[in-house]
C-alpha cells in the first residue's frame, strides 16, 4: 500500500522540481528535490519500500528529462544502495548520513549524467561541468537536505507507525 503512495508523491515532487526548483540556480546548478527525497526515504529505518520508490522516481524522471532513459533509474538505484548501506553504518546520526549521501549522490548522479550524454554523442567539458553545475548543485542540495529529511521523516512515521508494545 505504501508503495502505491510513491507515484502521486513523487509525481507531485517532480512538478515542484520542474516548475520551481529548476528556476532557483546557483551558477548553472540547480537542486534536485527527487534525489533528496529518495535519499531521505532510503535512510528511514522502518521503511521497507525504498527500492520501489527509487524505481518509481527513476521512471518518472526519465519521462521528463533529456537524459538517456536508463540514467535516472541507474542513478536513483545507485544512490538508494549508498543510502541503505550508510544507514546501517551510521544509524545513530541519520542526518549525517543524509548530508554525506546528498553530496556523494549528487556527484555520482551528475557523473552518470555526463557519461550518459557522452554515450549519446553529446560531449561536455568535464572541468566546467563539475565546477559550474555539479558543485553548485551539491551546495543547493545540501541546503535543502535538512528540510526534506524532516518532511520525509514525518511521512515515514505516518506510513510506518511504531508498534506499541
Amino acid at each position: 500500500m505504501v508503495t502505491l503512495l510513491g507515484v502521486p508523491i513523487i509525481g507531485f515532487l517532480l512538478i515542484i522540481q520542474t516548475a520551481v526548483i529548476s528556476r532557483l540556480k546557483l551558477l548553472e546548478g540547480t537542486g534536485d528535490l527527487i534525489l533528496l527525497f529518495v535519499i531521505a526515504w532510503a535512510l528511514q529505518g522502518r521503511v521497507r519500500s525504498a527500492w520501489q520508490w527509487a524505481i518509481i522516481a527513476g521512471v518518472l524522471v526519465s519521462l521528463v528529462t533529456a537524459l538517456p532513459y536508463f540514467i535516472a533509474l541507474a542513478g536513483y538505484l545507485t544512490i538508494t544502495l549508498m543510502a541503505r548501506l550508510l544507514q546501517h553504518q551510521v544509524w545513530q546520526t541519520p542526518i549525517l548520513a543524509m548530508f554525506v549521501t546528498t553530496f556523494v549522490g549528487t556527484v555520482v548522479f551528475h557523473l552518470l549524467s555526463i557519461s550518459g550524454l557522452a554515450l549519446a554523442g553529446t560531449t561536455l567539458p568535464i572541468q566546467e561541468s563539475l565546477t559550474l553545475v555539479t558543485l553548485p548543485s551539491a551546495l543547493i542540495n545540501l541546503i535543502l537536505a535538512l528540510p526534506v529529511y524532516t518532511v520525509v521523516s514525518d511521512l515515514s512515521n505516518w506510513a510506518y507507525p511504531a508498534e506499541e508494545v
